[in-house]
């Protein structure tokens, strides 16, 4: 039996979701990275997987600076690592085409910026294997979707019998694999991505009978510190 972790990336500086007035918070200082709080986040799920499983064997995760930045985070709780293996599969969709520009203000109302982005999602499904010209950065749902089934499936092979599988992405290309394991409705994924934490963990274990989820979207360890670090955005 091998095991998948994925982990969503840490809490990003707001110019990585498109917002181009917002004051930098990228603790690295490239644009599109981890905030000081994202890169405690990433550091924190590293001594929580370090903790439960003594060698990871092959490491992913997409070539989106968030996403980088988190996996080092994670990463550096090991003793000893596999070299990272970036592949772009594990980008997440084109946010800021999707929404279209936002300002920091408008960032900043979470919940109407939330239900602007699931409106925009809901029409960018709705076309699915059309590719829209002015939507999402030229990329179909349906074109979105198999790119993350493939490489789910790259995950999956490498997660063989007694092999630990560390996967960091964001959480529309998490969700979008859960909720093909799931067989939930393309219109209902974005759903189970709301609900994702910054740098929660979901298991998955690969056995005989294919890939099943042991749990989604943990956080504990991100609420159990004075005042708590977790977020969503």
């Amino acid at each position: 039996m091998g095991v998948i972790y994925l982990v969503r990336h840490g809490q990003a500086d707001p110019k990585a979701y498109g917002i181009v007035d917002a004051a930098s918070q990228s603790a690295s200082g490239e644009i599109g990275g981890l905030t000081p709080t994202g890169v405690l986040q990433a550091k924190l799920t590293g001594q929580l997987l370090a903790a439960r499983t003594g060698e990871i064997t092959s490491a992913f995760c997409g070539d989106l600076p968030r996403q980088r930045d988190t996996l080092a985070g994670v990463l550096s709780a090991f003793d000893s690592t596999p070299a990272p293996l970036i592949d772009p599969r594990w980008n997440e969709y084109a946010l800021p085409a999707l929404v279209g520009e936002a300002s920091a203000a408008e960032y900043a109302d979470g919940r109407n910026y939330q239900q602007r982005l699931d409106a925009a999602l809901g029409a960018w499904i709705d076309l699915d294997d059309t590719v829209p010209t002015a939507g999402s950065g030229g990329e179909s749902y349906a074109g979105f979707r198999d790119r993350v089934g493939a490489a789910a499936q790259t995950a999956t092979e490498q997660a063989g019998s007694g092999q630990t599988v560390l996967v960091v992405s964001s959480a529309g290309v998490i969700s979008q694999w859960i909720a093909a394991l799931w067989d939930v409705p393309g219109r209902q994924w974005p759903a189970v991505s709301r609900a994702m934490v910054n740098a929660s963990v979901t298991k998955l274990i690969v056995g005989r009978r294919g890939v099943s989820v042991v749990s989604f979207n943990e956080h504990a360890h991100l609420d159990d510190r004075e005042g708590g670090v977790a977020t969503f955005r």
